[in-house]
């Protein structure tokens, strides 16, 4: 009886359920944090995010991204243990942003072009913010510090590389994917193999061929689903902004904030940044706003952005783990490497601020 009480389905309901009395008993702080939640999205997010991805679909579409995919093939296998085609998903990954890496491995796994430690080792280090958000939304319209980018950069990317070169030891007894099986791996049957830049430049060919759709199709197909993401990302801003207020009336909030200060000073770092990692804990939009505006010193600052960033927030691991929940890939390496990208992520932020930071 117990055990189904604390069932994480009950667990989540029962949360629900206080959330919602909370916004009964304070309606007007509920329509207020909408409203910032909103603001965030459409002054912030939505001019940075919309036009990278309209971008991102015509590159798509057009095959140039199975084009980059093909030349990181050679990479792929040595330093990850992962098929050639991962490079596709670690192209498509870093360069639109979570959730993107998670939904194409899942493909991946759907076509049987990846196994489940592959899937997993995969969808580990591919999750990661896009450079148009770390660039536009956190550097420039957080933080209005552009020079702070480099050192952003180099800590959330250069510490999912190295999460990526961790994770070729998860489940290291595990079988890796016959590549030459698969037709897009191997198509010179009885021919003479062709250089590398001739395959990337058949795969982009052989992509455009498959999606057929012409410029203007393929432009509005673009725009329409860049708009759906928008919505979803928009909405996720405005629940967890909600959420946010709810917790923080409750005084659950200010609880966690008031241990991990504690914390905080036993490490030497300032104490108001726990309340940006509480926000960013739950959501990387508002954890990274907070961060910017904690006016607590610009490097410590920029390592809490990093861990946000990393952390990716509860409202990006509950889209990864929605998409997981369709294959056999499990949940636990994924928050495992999140967390430990997290950490890394901060921890370059010291060590490269002398070289990158906007003060070297």
């Amino acid at each position: 009886m117990l055990r189904a009480f604390i069932h994480p389905l009950s667990v989540t309901a029962i949360g629900a359920v206080f959330i919602v009395l909370l916004m009964a008993v304070y309606p007007a702080e509920t329509l207020n944090s909408s409203l910032r939640g909103l603001s965030i999205w459409w002054e912030v997010l939505f001019p940075a995010l919309f036009p990278f991805f309209v971008i991102s679909e015509l590159l798509l579409g057009f095959g140039i991204v199975h084009f980059f995919g093909k030349l990181l093939d050679p990479l792929m296998r040595p330093l990850f243990r992962l098929p050639g085609i991962g490079g596709f998903v670690v192209t498509m990954g870093y360069i639109s942003g979570y959730p993107v890496g998670a939904r194409l491995t899942s493909q991946l796994w759907e076509q049987r072009l990846v196994n489940r430690a592959e899937g997993e080792r995969l969808v580990a280090f591919t999750t990661t913010s896009d450079p148009i958000f770390l660039i536009g939304a956190v550097s420039v319209g957080f933080f209005q510090n552009a020079a702070l980018a480099p050192v952003l950069a180099a800590a959330h990317y250069g510490g999912g590389f190295l999460i990526g070169l961790l994770m070729r030891f998860h489940d290291r007894r595990a079988p890796h994917t016959d590549e030459g099986k698969h037709a897009g791996e191997d198509r010179l049957h009885g021919i003479r193999r062709r250089s590398r830049l001739a395959e990337a430049i058949q795969a982009m060919h052989d992509a455009r061929l498959l999606d057929g759709r012409d410029l203007g199709r393929l432009l509005q197909d673009s725009v329409q689903s860049a708009l759906r993401l928008m919505i979803v990302v928009g909405g996720l801003v405005v629940f967890f902004s909600v959420v946010m207020e709810m917790l923080t009336h409750a005084g659950i909030v200010e609880a966690l904030s008031e241990a991990l200060r504690y914390l905080f000073g036993l490490v030497g770092m300032p104490k108001p940044l726990a309340d940006a990692s509480i926000f960013g804990l739950f959501e990387v939009t508002l954890g990274s706003r907070a961060a910017g505006t904690a006016g607590t010193g610009l490097m410590h600052q920029a390592a809490i952005a990093a861990w946000v960033l990393s952390w990716g927030g509860l409202s990006v691991h509950a889209q990864v783990a929605s998409l997981l929940s369709r294959t056999d890939l499990r949940y636990k390496p994924f928050f495992l490497a999140r967390l430990l990208h997290s950490f890394i992520a901060l921890a370059l932020v010291y060590a490269l601020w002398g070289w990158l930071g906007p003060e070297a």
